[in-house]
């Protein structure tokens, strides 16, 4: 994702289309014949007489009338195509994509979500990523690097903003809880923020962002709960994590690592998805669950880690 740049003030008027110029008209007379190349001039021999009389070239007769009139409709005939094929060009350009029979697309099941853009950062701060930011340091205020809920969820008040470490733990089985805890407490953790919605369909969606000291005390937190395994440590609800292969890729952001999972079936009364995304001194863990048969879709799910990793990069 890119940063938000000032637009600016003046901008150009845009290029109107011209018509096309008519062709030149036909002369009425036509040039004469080519003329014989002349050789090189050369010294003329001394002569006592020159004959003041020259041969000329025949002039070619005027074409017939009715070529010229052939000429001209056929003329007219090109600009009127070429006037019909530019308008049409025009017409279709100026159309939604939705509009363009053959060209509509058809609804994949994305979430509506606001604009993004990203936060301003106070006087002389760097982003994360900057050559002089060795620490990779979000300097933006974290809730601001949240990703706002979607149209049509409702939001839970109680997880919007800054939250708890025991809010945060409460997304790990309970025998789990105190040893994460502890974790966070011994990794200089320096605040978590969540967000929190659901949709009508019924899919809980939960993110969370929690913020180091550097970039060398997230990755530490994030590899403890990897441990030596392929899978993080599970989730509450999780019956057994699966390698996302859908997972489309990083949405074109440098310098962060997601890693992407879903709940194999069967999966039991919910389907739980969940991604770690590793951001700077910032962990974010996205949540999707569902409950039914129907489980979690994929292409939301996969379409908030992407955005939420933007807002990161």
């Amino acid at each position: 994702m890119t940063e938000k740049t000032a637009e600016p003030t003046d901008e150009a008027a845009p290029a109107k289309d011209l018509p096309p110029l008519p062709p030149p008209p036909v002369p009425q007379d036509p040039p004469s014949q080519d003329l014989p190349q002349q050789a090189p001039q050369q010294d003329p021999p001394q002569q006592d007489h020159q004959d003041p009389q020259q041969d000329l070239p025949q002039v070619p007769p005027r074409p017939p009338r009715r070529v010229l009139r052939a000429v001209a409709r056929w003329t007219a005939a090109v600009l009127v195509l070429g006037g019909l094929g530019a308008g049409t060009a025009a017409g279709i350009t100026s159309m939604k994509r939705t509009d363009v029979p053959g060209l509509a697309t058809e609804d994949d099941g994305r979430w509506d979500y606001p604009r993004l853009t990203l936060p301003a950062l106070p006087a002389d701060a760097l982003r994360p990523f900057s050559d002089a930011n060795t620490a990779e340091v979000h300097h933006a205020d974290l809730r601001r690097l949240l990703l706002p809920a979607p149209a049509g969820a409702k939001v839970d008040k109680k997880a919007d903003g800054w939250v708890t470490t025991a809010q945060y733990v409460s997304e790990y089985p309970k025998d789990d809880r105190a040893e994460i805890t502890q974790r966070l407490t011994d990794s200089a953790l320096r605040h978590i923020a969540a967000r929190s919605w659901t949709m009508p369909d019924g899919t809980s969606s939960r993110v969370y962002l929690l913020q180091f000291n550097s970039v060398a005390y997230s990755t530490e937190f994030q590899d403890a709960l990897f441990g030596d395994e392929s899978y993080p440590q599970p989730l509450a609800g999780l019956t057994e994590a699966a390698t996302d292969d859908e997972w489309p890729g990083t949405g074109g952001v440098e310098y962060t690592t997601p890693r992407v999972y879903t709940e194999a079936k069967p999966y039991g009364a919910e389907q739980v998805r969940h991604a770690y995304v590793l951001a700077g001194d910032t962990v974010a863990l996205v949540v999707h669950t569902r409950k039914g048969a129907a489980g979690t879709e994929t292409v939301p799910f996969h379409q908030t880690v992407v955005l939420q990793n933007q807002l990161l990069g």
